[in-house]
């Protein structure tokens, strides 16, 4: 029987909101999945029990789901009980090819909320792109759209930025792979969620380049922290919908309750609102895939 060997034989190279990265050679890396939560661009406390599980899980699901049915090459480097996974992480990481990481959000957006919603009411835009009169919350776009951001330094915001600024930087023929690599991936997403009787609203996606240029898909992929789930029995545009994901989080962190005044730090999350964010995480696991999150790898 082989020995997994400790987290501490790889170095640490990085440490991001949620994820660790660990470099286990010249070209590989282990990514740790925390149960750690942010919001508003603060660290929450106390972190969500089995978060980073059901974030690897997700991923684990779709990474594999999209590259049978669209071809979508992804960093994983090995199965999900790959050997050189320490025990102590067994289940909330991945072996992963390391990749030149496009600086980019490519963000796909099917329904009108959040940071959009606020552009749009402004502009009458999102990102450059030209949207029709008369949205409101949660309107359902005609078609998806392609609205990348900058990446931001821990504790920075992210900043919208029209698909000029990315052609810009990485060329009009990269951009435009980019642009379309987002929304076919994102239309065959919402299809899936579809089935499960879920809506997929909006996404990000990040990319890099692999050792012969060629894209790959990377870090994350249709996790509740980085999309927006919504139930589709109960969707209603003109309001906010309930959903799978931290929205729950930012929810209770805005509301009169918490008393955040939104420039200190942020409260403690209570009892209720930690076990109701695991609940709906878990949810989302299990009405997405169709298994029980409890059956998950090391469960």
């Amino acid at each position: 029987m082989t020995t997994r060997p400790e987290l501490s034989a790889y170095t640490p190279i990085a440490t991001g909101k949620v994820r660790d990265i660990y470099r286990i050679d010249d070209s590989t890396l282990l990514i740790v999945a925390s149960d750690r939560i942010s919001a508003y661009d603060y660290a929450l406390e106390p972190a969500i029990p089995d978060k980073g599980r059901v974030l690897t899980a997700i991923s684990a699901y779709f990474f594999e789901e999209l590259a049978q049915r669209m071809g979508v090459s992804n960093h994983l480097a090995g199965p999900l009980d790959d050997e050189r996974i320490p025990e102590s992480v067994l289940g909330r990481a991945m072996v992963c090819h390391e990749l030149n990481m496009l600086p980019f959000e490519c963000v796909a957006r099917g329904y009108l909320t959040g940071s959009g919603l606020k552009e749009y009411k402004r502009t009458g835009e999102v990102c450059g792109v030209a949207l029709p009169d008369g949205l409101v919350e949660a309107s359902k776009l005609e078609t998806p759209i392609f609205t990348p951001a900058t990446k931001a330094e821990q504790g920075e915001h992210d900043e919208n930025v029209s698909f000029d600024v990315v052609a810009e930087s990485l060329g009009t023929q990269r951009a435009e792979q980019l642009r379309r690599a987002t929304v076919d991936i994102f239309a065959c997403a919402q299809g899936l969620a579809a089935e499960r009787g879920i809506i997929l609203a909006d996404t990000k996606f990040e990319f890099g380049l692999d050792a012969d240029g060629q894209l790959v898909l990377g870090d994350e992929v249709l996790t509740p922290d980085s999309s927006r789930y919504w139930p589709a029995d109960s969707y209603q545009e003109g309001q906010v919908q309930p959903s799978f994901d931290k929205q729950y989080v930012r929810n209770w962190l805005t509301s009169d309750e918490s008393g955040w005044d939104g420039e200190t730090t942020p409260p403690t999350l209570p009892d209720d609102v930690v076990a109701a964010t695991r609940a709906r995480y878990i949810e989302a696991y299990e009405r997405l895939s169709g298994a029980n999150f409890s059956d998950w790898l090391c469960g």
